[in-house]
């Protein structure tokens, strides 16, 4: 018998909560642990690990919103190579550009696209390309959850809680 809905979503937040605290605290290889799938069947796995995922750039991109006065002050998203220079989209790694777009999609309110855009990944990207897809989404939850938080913002509470311990 499966759990209902609302229990498995308090999982995941749970699972997403202990990862962010473990990014923080520099600990890459604990956070994947921690939203490591539960599931048993191959696809049962991918799709928790894109509902974990598009929770994440979903609350990301609600931050860039509240960061960009609701869209009326831009947020500027760069990529930058190895090196510390900025480079276009299509220079980045894979797992960068997947966010990127996912990202960008989710703040331009076409969520269609978004999880589209991590089917792929999940479906097509070696297991070393999907955890640097899922340690991107932690790092922007946490470093914009850090900036709402400095500036006296709304963050979801779920978030703060993990970013506050």
């Amino acid at each position: 018998m499966e759990p209902d809905r609302s229990e498995y979503e308090r999982r995941l937040v749970e699972k997403a909560q202990r990862a962010l605290v473990a990014i923080s605290l520099g600990e890459d290889a604990e956070a994947l642990d921690e939203l490591a799938p539960t599931a048993e069947e191959p696809i049962a796995r991918s799709e928790e690990t894109k509902e974990l995922v598009m929770m994440l750039f979903g609350e990301c991109s609600a931050m860039v919103s509240t960061l960009g006065d609701g869209g009326s002050a831009p947020v500027k998203v760069q990529v930058f190579d190895e090196d510390g220079e900025e480079v276009s989209i299509d220079q980045a790694d894979p797992p960068v550009r997947t966010a990127v777009r996912t990202l960008l999609a989710e703040v331009h309110g076409n969520s269609e696209a978004a999880q589209e855009q991590v089917e792929i990944a999940l479906a097509n990207a070696a297991p070393d390309e999907v955890d640097s897809l899922v340690l991107q989404a932690l790092r922007w939850t946490i470093r914009l959850s850090a900036e709402c938080l400095d500036r006296d913002l709304p963050v979801a509470p779920w978030i703060s809680d993990a970013v506050a311990d």
